[in-house]
């Protein structure tokens, strides 16, 4: 296969285009943060994927769980927001490229990704434009030196696309300590405040108590749940068939908490760790 350098789509608008810029701000969402911890060894992140000034403050209380785990391979699950696709695209071979440099493919894990399981294929393209898995590289880049990727981005959500998708994670990350799973979601979009946090009180309580099932009843049975909820369960059901036993709900928080943010049309996010407590 072709190897390629995917180059960044959304730097300089959904956050910084330079190295200095994306740095400065990382840094200073995590420090915000603080120190941030959660039982057991980690095995996957839920973390939101709006614009940096919007998301980033949450999605520093999952990514602070990351320092010092390098080196590192990070698979990266998020929902299509621009390509219609039926199953799993993986881009497989090469590399990715942001304003902080270049991050490699786990080619060999990527390999045994889509050998593991039906409804995955290889296809670069559909990735380029897209910003969800995107939106994790500056504080993946700026805490992991030495970071490989798998990127991986789900069409249609459907609950066979999600099942399918846990099984080949849970195959191919078997006896893999050295790696860990981000789901890219936000929840959901443009209610007022108090709608937002009511309906997004629901989902976080299902991350927090490892309910997958529950969860894709609700994704099912409701619009605007969560614009990633499918790559949310499938991680969900990957990790808890790999050991994970423990979720820790890091933060909420939605779009109009940023300084002077607009209350009356927010977007919901979510950062939380799955662990295994052996």
């Amino acid at each position: 296969m072709i190897a390629t350098v995917r180059t960044a789509a959304v730097a300089g608008s959904w956050y910084p285009g330079t190295a200095r810029a994306i740095t400065a701000e990382v840094d200073r969402y995590l420090e915000g943060a603080g120190e941030v911890s959660a039982p057991g060894r980690l095995i996957a992140l839920v973390s939101p994927h709006a614009g940096l000034r919007y998301s980033g403050p949450v999605a520093a209380c999952g990514y602070g769980l990351l320092r010092d785990r390098s080196p590192l391979t990070v698979v990266l699950v998020g929902p299509s927001h621009r390509e219609a696709f039926a199953g799993v695209a993986v881009h497989a071979h090469g590399a990715w490229e942001t304003p902080l440099g270049q991050a490699p493919i786990d080619e060999s894990l990527a390999e045994a990704l889509l050998e593991a399981g039906s409804g995955l294929f290889e296809d670069a393209v559909v990735h380029r434009e897209e910003h969800s898995l995107e939106m994790q590289m500056p504080f993946l880049q700026r805490l992991v030196p030495e970071l490989r990727v798998v990127p991986a981005m789900m069409g249609t959500q459907s609950r066979r696309e999600v099942d399918a998708l846990a099984v080949a994670l849970s195959r191919a990350l078997a006896d893999r300590e050295d790696v860990v799973m981000v789901a890219s979601s936000d929840l959901s979009h443009f209610h007022p405040a108090d709608v937002a946090n009511r309906e997004d009180a629901v989902v976080v309580e299902q991350v927090s108590q490892f309910d997958a099932e529950a969860l894709m009843d609700r994704i099912e049975g409701h619009q605007n749940v969560a614009c990633g909820g499918g790559p949310v369960v499938a991680v969900m059901k990957a990790a808890r068939a790999l050991g994970a036993d423990r979720a820790t709900v890091l933060r909420y928080a939605d779009s109009g908490d940023v300084a002077e943010g607009d209350k009356d049309r927010v977007v919901g996010y979510l950062s939380a760790a799955l662990t295994a407590s052996t």
